[in-house]
């Protein structure tokens, strides 16, 4: 322990090596490696078997060893190793950790290596994507909708959409929470629905609804791209999505989400209610209250009506 794993991170590093904050599974023992950077690990072992957790660098020894995730690793060892991550979270970022469920689902990104401070200052600095809301309404929103479990099955699929880059990357970070608007859209209208289906083209789509094929896009709002209207940046998003996924899978449904957009550039477009260049289509706006506004475009075999405040054909 002491030479094979806390020396190459010391050496490279530097590094504390301590006791955990919680007791380890029966039968196991366990350390806790803080590094000077601010990553962290977590070695837990036992005479047949040992786990390795960390979002720093990884000592040679463990470097050719089995990867599981914290569905695939036995219950006792991923409780216990959540706990401690959780934890860790709640003393470095106590805003975040307020919020259990979100907290709990994000935890494998709020502990990434590349995304622990990006994706943490995404949902405190900039309310998850929404414009005009603050942290708190943001965060509260997302936490009602998670804790309803739905997603939970598919928490990796959906959370390691959000980051994995150094920095914020507002654009790719507000369309994956397009994604969670969206299967929330499904959720409240009343449907079961798989994520991110594949295909043998090598392309995946977002969602499947019984036999309907949803894809999602969210426009950048005007100010930060090159068009000059949010008509225009709609049209140009559903332009986008139509010569790529949807051009292979043309009886998809393309779910336009505006949720980005502030008032009076979501105004302009739910008045022009503008074609997409693809049939069928949902263009919406969904606020951290919870008010959802929309329009449809050709014949959308789904009802959404029931998670709509004002739905129009």
């Amino acid at each position: 322990m002491h030479n094979r794993i806390y020396q190459p991170l010391n050496g490279a590093l530097g590094a504390t090596m301590d006791g955990p904050w919680f007791a380890p599974p029966e039968g196991y023992e366990a350390r806790r490696f803080s590094m000077d950077d601010g990553s962290t690990a977590l070695f837990c072992w036992s005479n047949a078997d040992a786990y390795w957790l960390g979002n720093t660098e990884t000592p040679e020894v463990l470097w050719r060893t089995d990867k599981v995730t914290f569905e695939e690793a036995p219950q006792a060892m991923t409780e216990w190793a959540e706990k401690e991550l959780l934890a860790q979270l709640e003393l470095e970022d106590p805003w975040l950790a307020e919020y259990e469920h979100l907290a709990w689902f994000f935890l494998p990104v709020f502990h990434s290596k590349d995304g622990r401070q990006s994706t943490r200052e995404f949902f405190r600095d900039h309310a998850a994507g929404f414009p005009d809301a603050d942290r708190d309404e943001a965060l509260s929103f997302y936490e009602d909708f998670l804790s309803t479990g739905v997603l939970d099955e598919d928490r990796y699929t959906m959370a390691s959409k959000l980051g994995t880059g150094g920095g914020v990357d507002l654009t790719r970070m507000q369309a994956t929470m397009g994604e969670f608007n969206v299967a929330k859209l499904l959720w409240d209208a009343g449907y079961e629905f798989d994520p991110e289906v594949e295909f043998s083209s090598g392309h995946a789509l977002d969602f499947q609804v019984e036999d309907v094929l949803v894809e999602v896009t969210r426009p950048i709002p005007v100010g930060r791209r090159s068009v000059d209207s949010a008509v225009a940046a709609v049209k140009a998003s559903g332009k986008a999505k139509t010569d790529d996924q949807i051009a292979i899978h043309g009886n998809a449904a393309l779910v336009i989400d505006c949720s980005s957009f502030p008032d009076d550039q979501w105004n302009q477009v739910f008045g022009e209610q503008p074609d997409v260049g693809h049939e069928p289509a949902v263009v919406f706006r969904m606020r951290p209250n919870g008010h959802t506004e929309g329009y449809v475009k050709g014949n959308l075999t789904l009802d959404l009506s029931r998670a709509f405040d004002d739905l129009r054909y």
